[in-house]
């Protein structure tokens, strides 16, 4: 896996922005399901963990929930290739959402992928999921085109996204 520039997220106070780990895929997956995002599954996210242009990175909480034992708040599944990042997942337990764990998983990502030399990022996005798209816009994604009933449960469009890299406003 690349390295994962860590310096670039400030500490905070429940959760640590930290690098995937095998350990991790269960719950990864749970939260992949729970978002519905683009289901990749448990072999897919371990076949990216040994890539090394692959940023896999967990919000994970400074302490385990007692009741369900859950570590994770959310997760980034992203590569660069071409110079280009490629967000391929990242999901965000909703009790977790609005507390900035999207943020920090994002700059994380985008100053990594700068230290790589990457100069542009794509991503795909529910057509309803506002919120998220409100996030990458602030990290200068502009819609670019949509993929017609790219998601299956519930069927929804994505819309296209892709931005210059560069430091967050």
């Amino acid at each position: 896996m690349s390295s994962v520039d860590l310096a670039a997220e400030p500490r905070h106070t429940d959760y640590l922005i930290e690098p995937m780990t095998p350990h991790d895929l269960l719950e990864v997956v749970e939260i992949e399901e729970a978002c519905r995002l683009s289901l990749w599954g448990w072999d897919s996210y371990y076949g990216e963990l040994a890539r090394p242009e692959a940023i896999m990175i967990v919000a994970r909480r400074a302490r385990a929930d007692k009741q369900t034992g859950h570590a994770l708040y959310g997760f980034l599944s992203a590569r660069v290739s071409a110079q280009e990042l490629h967000i391929n997942n990242i999901g965000v337990h909703e009790a977790a959402r609005r507390r900035g764990v999207g943020d920090a998983l994002m700059r994380v990502a985008v100053t990594t992928a700068m230290r790589q030399g990457a100069h542009a990022a794509i991503l795909e996005v529910r057509a309803g999921n506002v919120a998220a798209q409100s996030l990458y816009r602030r990290y200068g994604f502009e819609v670019v085109g949509r993929r017609r009933q790219y998601y299956r449960d519930p069927p929804e469009d994505a819309l296209l996204m892709r931005a210059s890299l560069k430091s967050p406003t």
